[in-house]
């Protein structure tokens, strides 16, 4: 049996990812329209009709997306903390109360043998989180949409086998570029994405636990690259001692298509 995880889409236009087991299967988020979703999953295998759950990080639109629609259309449960539901529930539409799914942030909660745990982070929606996973000694930890981490969060995912981090612009191509300068503010500011040299900065602290895997995530179209991302994250952790394809393995998601597929166990 194995822990099982891939990014099915990654950045601004929308973003899901899948998590599970043999036994439980669970969309994190579910950003973009419901026939999107349902073909990605069938490029892994997997039926949307096997879903347990869909995971809500926070309430905007390239998070939730196609979420009423995949609960509507599957009979699927929503999970989200109780600010984010009341955020949502005018832009998903009608859920059946047995799939309305109130989590508390910071208490760890169960869907079928997979142990998760939401923790908050700082971004600009009303009750934003994180999620760990938990089966069978494996950790995956999932850290997108936030404006910087502080020793809390690193602590939180410190001992994952894999993270999926986010490495959202280069600095310099977000000045110099076209975005109003509001915008460019918000990005920056402590409550809005993370800066590829940060997320490189935050796992070199993260790789003091058994993490071997990070992907990547949420990059901007406008100011970041894919390759320019993981240069710079390998540079920052190389600078410190931390060798790719040793200590660690970086890898990358991606805003059109799905990622690798990992099987922990």
């Amino acid at each position: 049996m194995s822990f099982r995880f891939c990014s099915l889409f990654s950045g601004s236009s929308g973003n899901a990812s899948y998590i599970g087991t043999e036994k439980t299967h669970i969309l994190i988020d579910a950003g973009l329209a419901c026939k999107t979703i349902e073909k990605s999953m069938k490029e892994i295998g997997l039926d949307p009709s096997m879903l347990d759950g869909i995971l809500t990080t926070h309430e905007h639109d390239d998070h939730i997306r196609g979420a009423g629609v995949v609960s509507r259309k599957y009979n699927v449960p929503i999970y989200a903390n109780q600010e984010t539901w009341e955020a949502m529930e005018n832009k998903i539409g009608n859920i059946s109360s047995n799939n309305i799914r109130v989590f508390n942030n910071n208490m760890d909660f169960y869907i079928k043998d997979i142990n998760i745990q939401p923790f908050d982070i700082p971004h600009d929606a009303v009750s934003p989180v994180g999620f760990c996973f938990f089966n069978k000694g494996k950790k995956i930890s999932i850290a997108t949409d936030l404006g910087h981490t502080n020793s809390r969060i690193i602590n939180t995912v410190m001992d994952s086998d894999l993270v999926v981090l986010e490495a959202n612009h280069d600095i310099e191509m977000l000045k110099a570029g076209s975005y109003p300068m509001h915008l460019k503010k918000r990005i920056m500011g402590r409550k809005g994405h993370l800066s590829n040299e940060d997320a490189g900065l935050a796992l070199v602290k993260m790789i003091k636990g058994k993490l071997t895997h990070v992907l990547l995530a949420h990059l901007s179209k406008q100011n970041n690259l894919p390759q320019l991302a993981y240069n710079t994250v390998v540079e920052v952790l190389e600078a410190n001692g931390i060798k790719n394809g040793k200590d660690i393995v970086v890898d990358m998601t991606y805003r059109d298509r799905v990622s690798n597929f990992y099987h922990l166990g």
